[in-house]
């Protein structure tokens, strides 16, 4: 603590980035929780001849957020792997990640890095449709690469080694920088896929569409069923408030630890004020009895106390100031208060 009882700077620091930090995760805590309370009200519908019935009994022809589960269908043509014979879907992404190792000064270590050089995404216009096929029911999904937990399969990836001389060798340990090769990646949503989707259905003329929801909501097409897409969201909500709870207990101790502080400050200074109110007290009652008694207590009195009667005389310098008691508490070499001259010995002083 700074004088006054204030809280010093790193305290203050430290209560300020923990206050902060836990604000932080309970903002995080909140979202997350808004989400699965968003997916537990989600209404269930199911794929099948009765969809077109519930949504034209349904206000503006829409449900804001449902859940429908159903298999990857495409509407036009459908794309093929470049890597993979007789493998097609409905998203292509294809992805070219450089791995290299990076010489980190603080540490003095190669820490591994990773970077994507490259990405391109192709899609293609898809449905939903029963995994019993038959009913002609479909859903249109729009705007696929929008949606969180997009379930894209990998189908091919290899990893291409980087060729280094040994003058690139010395090149990469001057430079920092040690390049270990090209990871080559191909992800597809393949056409049979069983979905679940979570996001606004609407009818619109003859077509029943699938698109992301206008209330804040996420827009999910998930691999998992919804049963397991919830058990997530709630894990992930679990894992936020324990967070939220450990680092809110944390400022709460930094907040306990200062305000101990200044409560101990505080009963320290009570404690100082209330001696100097006892001492001033004592001058004051010694004051009366020494005009009481005409002077003579006063000029007799130790110049230490002041309240006893001086008893000793003090050698070489001859001061007779002071009472036994005071003389043995004075600290060591021992002088003379008055004159502060080392104190030789002391002869008793007897008064008649």
């Amino acid at each position: 603590m700074e004088g006054g009882g204030r809280p010093s700077a790193v305290q203050a620091a430290l209560l300020a980035a923990s206050t902060a930090l836990t604000a932080l995760l309970y903002s995080v805590y909140r979202q997350k929780a808004r989400v699965a309370r968003g997916l537990q009200g989600a209404r269930r519908v199911r794929l099948d001849g009765e969809l077109q019935a519930v949504l034209l009994e349904a206000p503006g022809r829409c449900v804001p957020y449902a859940v429908i589960e159903g298999v990857v269908r495409s509407v036009k043509e459908t794309l093929s792997s470049q890597f993979v014979e007789n493998c097609k879907g409905v998203i292509q992404r294809l992805t070219l990640q450089e791995h290299k190792m990076v010489w980190n000064r603080t540490t003095h270590l190669w820490n591994d890095y990773e970077k994507i050089i490259h990405q391109r995404t192709n899609t293609t216009p898809f449905d939903l449709v029963p995994q019993e096929d038959g009913t002609g029911i479909t859903v249109r999904v729009m705007k696929p690469l929008d949606a969180a937990e997009l379930s894209l399969e990998t189908v091919y990836e290899k990893f291409h080694p980087s060729v280094q001389s040994f003058t690139d060798v010395i090149g990469h340990y001057i430079s920092g920088e040690r390049p270990k090769g090209i990871q080559e990646t191909e992800q597809m949503l393949k056409v049979g896929t069983a979905l679940t989707g979570v996001g606004e259905l609407v009818l619109d003329n003859a077509t029943i569409k699938l698109q992301p929801p206008k209330q804040g909501m996420p827009y999910y097409l998930s691999g998992m069923d919804f049963d397991s897409l919830l058990q997530k969201q709630e894990s992930n909500v679990r894992f936020w408030k324990i967070l939220t709870v450990v680092f809110g207990f944390a400022t709460c101790a930094v907040l306990f630890f200062i305000l101990r502080k200044q409560y101990r400050h505080h009963r320290e200074r009570r404690h100082l004020r209330q001696m100097q109110d006892e001492f001033r007290q004592a001058q004051e009652r010694l004051m009366r009895e020494t005009n009481a008694e005409g002077g003579e207590t006063l000029k007799n009195a130790c110049v230490i106390c002041l309240s006893n009667i001086k008893s000793c005389v003090f050698l070489e310098c001859g001061h007779v100031c002071s009472c036994k008691e005071c003389y043995r508490a004075l600290p060591e070499p021992k002088k003379c208060p008055i004159c502060r001259q080392a104190i030789s010995r002391v002869v008793p002083l007897y008064n008649s």
